[in-house]
């Protein structure tokens, strides 16, 4: 361990240097004497790529063929039911009031018998892509949509299916998807974030959803809590009022050198540098944020065509933020769990549906518009579905259905994927994915594939082992591939 001899140091800090010096070298005498420990391997010794450079969000080529270069996540968080939105299932009909033949999976809560739909579902476009009602906007482009119905996930709870989406892993702490994106591939624009995060109040597991973990912090998630409406509330203390910019950079100059010195005091600390880079993106933020947030400056034609909801409003702002060089942008439907329908799925649905098909139909038609559809990847869905047979409540049955890790959908479209396509099936209820099963490492090694990466390749070196999205899964998925 390297030391500063000019600096007095506390007699703790003396004990601990020496000490876990010490304990090291007894460490590695023992492990050698067991034939364990041999020369360091090039992934021990190598340098990461983002440390390669001044600035760690610098924009980087993909080292393969890339078909999109951004993505906006559109999250419904709390489980959108397959069965009343892109997977119509009449045989629910024929059993109403009547047990699945087959029986019920386990799911979080006791189930009952089928549950019919509420909505009515069509068929849209020349790929005939049957949707329900409540998403009829957005079904106007069925034939860019290449929708999943077989996806499934591990576990029927929000935290763990949740964290498994967004970061690979349900239960230990695990960069996000978002942070592996910006680790991988930088940002092009080195006044804003490579990663924002937006959600009018918090999902369940918070944070942890954009986490950057072990990678390095400043390739965390950027959050911002679109319940404020106006740019500079937004993002808090984009303005300093006090002193002028100039001012301000020679702070941050003398700021940075004396964070340096106090670096190169102590061992190479990850978390000191993403400091010392939030600062900095702080101060160039302030010529180009309030600008990207501030949907006011769109003609009003385009917020008309967006509409009026806070869902609208978030699409509005990914579509400026990818447009000025973000990588990639995740927009969550709202507080906690708000598609989490246990009761009453006929009226929450129909509402959240409106809430945000307005918005997200808007969004396909700009990117298409401005020349952005083709590179963007827009994924959009939940942790999971929910189940075909009613919720039991009290015993008795309710109006709504519970979580369903065993089959649901997502939909993907522009970036690269295939238009006007339906991957996969469920059985005949909606209960299972039977058919082209994807998992949620597969969705993972598939969007990293489009990105122009190989999912095992894309790896970072923590604890002795070398760590990625899918973990030590994941294929991608060739089919929805256009």
């Amino acid at each position: 361990m390297n030391h500063d001899f000019r600096r007095p140091i506390s007699r703790r800090e003396a004990l601990c240097q020496a000490g876990t010096g010490f304990g090291v070298f007894g460490l590695a005498s023992l492990l050698r004497d067991a034939g364990l420990l041999g020369a360091a391997s090039a992934a021990d010794t190598a340098v990461p790529a983002h440390a390669q450079t001044a600035n760690p969000l610098a924009p980087r080529p993909a080292p393969l063929p890339a078909r999109a270069k951004r993505v906006i996540h559109i999250y419904l968080n709390g489980g959108p039911s397959q069965v009343d939105t892109f997977d119509p299932k009449p045989m629910l009909n024929r059993f109403e009031g009547k047990m699945l033949p087959q029986g019920n999976l386990s799911t979080e809560r006791k189930t009952g018998t089928a549950l019919p739909s509420p909505f009515k579902f069509r068929k849209y476009g020349q790929s005939g892509i049957p949707v329900s009602e409540i998403f009829a906007r957005t079904a106007e482009h069925a034939d860019d949509l290449c929708v999943i119905r077989s996806m499934q996930a591990n576990t029927p709870n929000h935290e763990q299916s949740m964290r498994l989406m967004n970061c690979g892993d349900e239960r230990l702490s695990r960069p996000s998807m978002g942070a592996w994106l910006t680790y991988g591939m930088g940002s092009e624009n080195e006044n804003l974030p490579g990663y924002v995060s937006m959600c009018p109040g918090l999902p369940v597991a918070d944070v942890s959803n954009w986490r950057s973990a072990f990678l390095p912090g400043v390739f965390q998630g950027t959050y911002i809590d679109t319940r404020k409406a106006k740019a500079e509330d937004l993002i808090e203390n984009i303005r300093n009022t006090v002193v002028s910019q100039g001012e301000q950079r020679r702070q941050l100059d003398l700021l940075a050198e004396l964070n340096r010195r106090h670096q190169r005091q102590r061992a190479e600390d990850d978390k000191l540098d993403a400091r010392i880079a939030s600062f900095e993106l702080a101060y160039r933020m302030q010529m180009e944020a309030t600008d990207a947030f501030d949907v006011e400056q769109e003609p009003q034609h385009v917020r008309d065509m967006y509409g009026p909801s806070v869902q609208a409003r978030q699409l509005l702002i990914a579509r400026r933020l990818i447009e000025r060089g973000v990588r990639f942008v995740q927009l969550f439907h709202g507080d906690v769990q708000p598609w989490d329908s246990h009761d009453n799925i006929a009226t929450a649905h129909r509402n959240l549906g409106n809430e945000c098909d307005q918005g997200i139909a808007a969004l396909l038609t700009d990117l298409k518009q401005r020349g952005l559809f083709e590179d963007t990847l827009v994924l959009c869905g939940g942790e999971f579905g929910r189940t075909p047979a009613v919720e039991l409540v009290g015993g008795k049955p309710g109006m709504g259905r519970d979580h369903n890790h065993w089959g649901f959908s997502v939909w993907l479209a522009g970036g690269g994927v295939k238009g006007g396509h339906i991957h996969g099936a469920t059985d005949d209820f909606g209960y299972k994915a039977v058919e082209d099963v994807v998992h949620v490492h597969d969705l993972h090694a598939t969007i990293l594939h489009l990105l122009g990466f190989d999912h095992t390749k894309l790896t970072y070196r923590y604890a002795g082992r070398d760590f990625r999205l899918t973990d030590v899964h994941g294929n991608v998925v060739k089919d929805v591939l256009a």
